[in-house]
């Protein structure tokens, strides 16, 4: 593929870079909008692809859009997708303020579609990211490799494909084709026989996890489904009204402002909004479920609570995951034919932003308040991270509460430093 040359390159094309794309052509205006893609490694946008079931919902508020927040008034608000598809009526009938992951998914096509400047470009998986190293010794730009064999030039870029799946190391010496982490679910369970008499092993206790134990029950009538966590037991989300507040984008101040130690606090307090708990809804369904199943003698959902997976291994054509009990240590063999993940995703910095930073020069990502990279003083070329900065901008940051706001704190950092640091001329090879 021919070299692209841009202003602003955003790699993924999930809600957090579409935000940004609505942010730019509302913010910065059709010129610098003009100058924006946006690259996804698929060929289409999906919101949470391996878990999008029909019957599963989102557990943030509709409000909570892409530009609500942010300007009440976008004509890229989630109400004016639903009116413009004829489905406010139905919608605000329903009651709800959660709408189902198919209907956000709707929304965010419907997102790009709707762009008047900013381009999208699917099927372009980014491989690699180069500092460009100009005659006068700084980086005033950046050469992203796809795997496709094209080259973009950009001279701000902004991270927002999301965390890398967790694998934990004790599942991953198998073989891949007998584990599926939930990022994958939808279509790789596709692949199985829908009457086979499957032995399947979750591994989690959140959302993720329930909701694949779930839907393999419905969908496989002869699989027997057994459910492995450290917990004592599955828990419903913590959320308070109280707690809630930490969510709004006004926290992120707060918290970025916190002492280490108080950020730490919230953080590990903050768990269970986010990560440690399920929907209530889930929670009784499932309960139900199990008790008539206890009821007529005719067990095909088990759980087994407090539980440290210790190890798996192949034995023929079985799975053998170890499982070690916390209460007694005592151990088991648990036989499967697959083991289904649903075990979040790695905490630290994507692979990605990792070989970036080592390309920089710089010790690791991190990011300024605003969200830019911190880079050594001889760059001018930037880079945005979303979604990735818990650790100094709150909970919040990987969900869609902050998308709005967020991205207009990088839109207007984004314009203060294109006025500020006009870039050279770039000169490069013809390779």
């Amino acid at each position: 593929m021919d070299r692209q040359e841009v202003e602003i390159l955003a790699i993924g094309a999930g809600p957090a870079n579409l935000a940004l794309a609505v942010a730019v052509e509302e913010l910065a205006g059709p010129e610098l909008a003009a100058e924006t893609l946006i690259v996804e490694q698929h060929d289409d946008i999906l919101w949470q692809r391996g878990m999008l079931l029909p019957w599963t919902q989102s557990q943030v508020s509709f409000l909570k859009d892409l530009v609500t927040l942010r300007n009440p008034r976008s004509e890229f608000s989630f109400v004016n997708y639903l009116h413009s598809m004829g489905r406010l009526d139905e919608f605000i009938n329903l009651g709800s303020f959660t709408p189902y992951r198919l209907e956000i998914s709707g929304y965010l096509q419907w997102v790009a579609k709707s762009l008047r400047y900013v381009q999208i470009e699917y099927g372009r998986r980014c491989v690699s990211i180069e500092p460009v190293v100009s005659e006068d010794g700084g980086v005033h730009h950046w050469s992203v490799r796809t795997a496709d064999g094209g080259e973009i030039i950009c001279r701000t870029l902004v991270m927002g494909a999301g965390r890398d799946p967790h694998i934990p190391a004790e599942i991953g010496a198998l073989p891949r084709n007998r584990i599926i982490h939930s990022t994958e679910y939808a279509s790789r369970c596709a692949e199985l026989d829908p009457d086979g008499a499957h032995r399947v092993v979750v591994v989690g206790g959140a959302q993720s996890a329930a909701e694949m134990f779930w839907a393999t029950y419905q969908g496989f009538p002869n699989a027997q489904v057994t459910m492995v966590m450290r917990s004592i037991g599955l828990n419903t989300y913590e959320s308070s009204k109280f707690t809630n507040e930490l969510f709004y984008p006004s926290f992120v101040d707060e918290f970025h402002a916190a002492l280490p130690e108080a950020r730490e606090q919230l953080l590990r307090e903050m768990h269970r909004t986010n990560y440690a708990g399920l929907a209530p809804g889930m929670l009784e369904t499932l309960y139900r479920e199990m008790y008539q199943q206890r009821l007529l003698g005719a067990e095909r959902l088990r759980m087994i609570t407090m539980t440290e997976v210790t190890g798996a291994r192949l034995d023929g054509d079985d799975v053998v995951v170890s499982l070690t009990d916390r209460k007694t240590r005592r151990t088991q063999d648990l036989r499967s034919d697959v083991v289904l993940l649903g075990t979040g995703f790695a905490r630290g910095m994507p692979k990605l932003i990792q070989d970036l930073a080592i390309a920089a020069g710089v010790g690791g990502a991190t990011v300024d308040r605003s969200y830019r990279m911190n880079l050594p003083p001889s760059y001018t070329a930037g880079c945005y991270l979303q979604g990735v900065n818990e650790a100094t901008h709150g909970i919040a940051d990987s969900l869609l509460s902050v998308l709005a706001v967020r991205a207009q704190d990088i839109v207007y950092d984004l314009l203060a430093h294109l006025e500020r640091e006009p870039a050279p001329e770039l000169v490069l090879g013809t390779s």
